[in-house]
């Protein structure tokens, strides 16, 4: 949580992007379904050489980054990757998870297993007693889960693993979601904000009770099938519940394609995997409140200035999407130390190299020099 906030408070610089003119659909849209195609940065109007310093510079210093993937127009420009870690190997998303969760949730709202977000959450459980049950817990609904606005007494500051972060007692419960829900009320549902892995699970148990599969087996049918995403891990609980808040592991080409069917307001090669209006809703500020040092945040994703939103996870998993610079950019990373910002990294390197919503003049020097850039940072 707390290199979630620094990544917020260095993100507000991210304002100046307001100036830039909006980039229109593209015709021809490319579909990554069976592969990412790849273009120089220069036709998709970016500086190579501005990349190229990119790569360098984590090179240069070590940081522990272990993938870099720019998109845009719908073509991969960058895809770089920092040995030992090479582009088929599913990577740990700790949070990014809860987005995920998030679009299956959406799409059960489309499909009709799940009615109205205003539902409440209780009555996804027919079958379960919970313990502290008032008015209050009573008045919790799915919406509330999705903003983090329970109003449960949840403590996730603690360190991880520790017995004073909350998630700790879940973690070691037979049946996580009870574990969650069995927890009292000390708010309102709808006017505290508090980061809350445990309702991110509850979410992934409401897609296993409305639609009697988990929610990697629901996924397969209706998300990364259709995007073509196979080479995946999501373990489940003791019950068979896939993690809702961490846990899952993809390639970085295939966090791109996650990001992109949102950049395409959910639409992929002419199927509306989920409805423009669930991704417009998840990506606007739900909040009355904000939490410290950010913009916003949304259905589990967090909400930066202007258009931009982002998919956010520990140790530096970040998925960016910038609707009007038409641009998905994909972190992979393992900072235990914060050495170093991936949000600075766009902030300083990624977007100055988007200098034209056409394209630039052709640049073989820039380009043979991003290329090997990616080429030594892999070996």
């Amino acid at each position: 949580m707390k290199h979630v906030l620094k990544v917020f408070l260095l993100i507000c610089l991210i304002t100046i992007l307001g100036n830039t003119t909006p980039v229109p659909a593209q015709d021809g849209t490319p579909w990554p379904t069976e592969g990412w195609q790849t273009s120089t940065p220069e036709a998709q109007g970016m500086d190579s050489e501005q990349l190229a310093a990119l790569v360098k510079y984590i090179q240069d210093e070590e940081f522990p980054i272990d993938s870099v993937l720019v998109v845009r127009n719908g073509y991969l420009v960058m895809d770089a990757y920092f040995a030992p870690f090479d582009a088929d190997e599913p990577h740990e998303l700790y949070s990014v998870t809860k987005s995920v969760s998030s679009m299956l949730i959406g799409i059960a709202l489309d499909k009709g297993y799940i009615e109205s977000v205003d539902q409440p959450v209780l009555d996804f459980f027919p079958d379960t007693t919970f313990d502290n049950v008032d008015d209050l817990k009573e008045s919790m609904t799915l919406e509330h889960v999705l903003t983090m606005t329970t109003g449960l007494d949840w403590d996730e500051t603690a360190p991880y693993g520790s017995a004073e972060n909350s998630l700790t007692e879940v973690i070691r419960s037979l049946d996580w979601a009870k574990t969650v829900l069995d927890m009292p009320m000390i708010e309102e549902p709808g006017t505290q904000f508090v980061y809350c892995t445990g309702c991110s699970h509850v979410l992934s148990a409401i897609i296993s009770e409305t639609t009697d599969m988990s929610a990697e087996e629901f996924a397969d049918e209706y998300l990364f099938g259709p995007l073509g995403i196979e080479n995946l891990f999501w373990p489940s609980d003791p019950k068979g519940v896939s993690y809702g808040g961490f846990g899952l592991r993809l390639t970085a080409h295939d966090l791109a394609k996650l990001g992109y069917l949102y950049l395409n307001k959910g639409e992929w090669d002419g199927e509306q995997i989920v409805s423009a209006e669930w991704v417009e809703t998840s990506t606007q500020n739900q909040l009355e409140t904000l939490p410290e040092n950010s913009a916003g945040y949304g259905y589990q994703w967090w909400i930066l200035p202007n258009d931009a939103y982002m998919a956010a996870g520990l140790f530096g998993q970040h998925i960016f999407v910038i609707p009007h610079l038409n641009m998905v950019v994909v972190f992979t990373s393992d900072i235990r130390d914060n050495e170093v910002s991936p949000v600075d990294l766009v902030l300083n390197y990624i977007i100055p190299a988007a200098e034209s919503d056409t394209p630039l003049p052709g640049n073989s020097e820039g380009v043979e020099l991003l290329e090997t850039a990616i080429q030594e940072a892999a070996e």
